[in-house]
């Protein structure tokens, strides 16, 4: 996977805040940590951001758009292709990979943008495009199954390229959904 060095200050305040969080927390991460990290004040800071909070959201809100675009476009396609809608998933959450892994370390971020409950809805949606609003428990137990080994896949391995992790965890998802 290759990084890009961000460009302007405020891509690298959240750069250097998403490594903090993901290292010690959310919660136990300052805004003057953050700035010592960059080596700026902690009202370069401010100026950027208004609290740690609102550096939260900016991390979490482009995740949260990206959801909520694929759905919007799988809803409103006319036919339905499981292994396009599970591709389409598993790259936005491969865009989204690091803000996924300080979800799942730090479980204080899904209070941020109510995370926890966007997230459920988000699967149902999944769920009712994978296999019909309609299908029964056996169906959409798989689905559940499918979708949250998909995401879960994103964070369990940080180091297996994304192509092929998407590939991998495609045909697994595939094939519970059948199974």
């Amino acid at each position: 996977m290759a990084s890009r060095r961000p460009a302007g200050t405020k891509e690298r305040i959240q750069a250097a805040a998403l490594e903090l969080f993901a290292e010690q927390g959310v919660q136990r991460t300052s805004l003057q940590q953050i700035a010592d990290r960059l080596g700026l004040t902690k009202p370069a800071i401010y100026y950027h951001f208004a609290s740690r909070e609102d550096l939260v959201r900016s991390l979490v809100q482009p995740m949260i758009d990206a959801a909520e675009a694929l759905l919007a476009a799988q809803e409103a396609a006319p036919g339905r292709d499981p292994r396009a809608l599970l591709e389409a998933y598993v790259d936005m959450s491969m865009e989204h990979r690091a803000v996924t892994r300080l979800v799942v370390s730090d479980p204080a971020t899904l209070g941020y943008l109510d995370l926890a409950a966007r997230v459920v809805e988000w699967r149902r949606r999944v769920i009712a495009l994978l296999v019909g609003a309609d299908a029964d428990l056996a169906a959409q137990v798989r689905a559940v199954v499918a979708i949250g080994g998909l995401a879960d896949c994103t964070v369990m391995f940080p180091d297996v390229a994304d192509a092929d992790l998407k590939v991998a965890a495609v045909d697994a998802a595939l094939a519970t959904l059948h199974g």
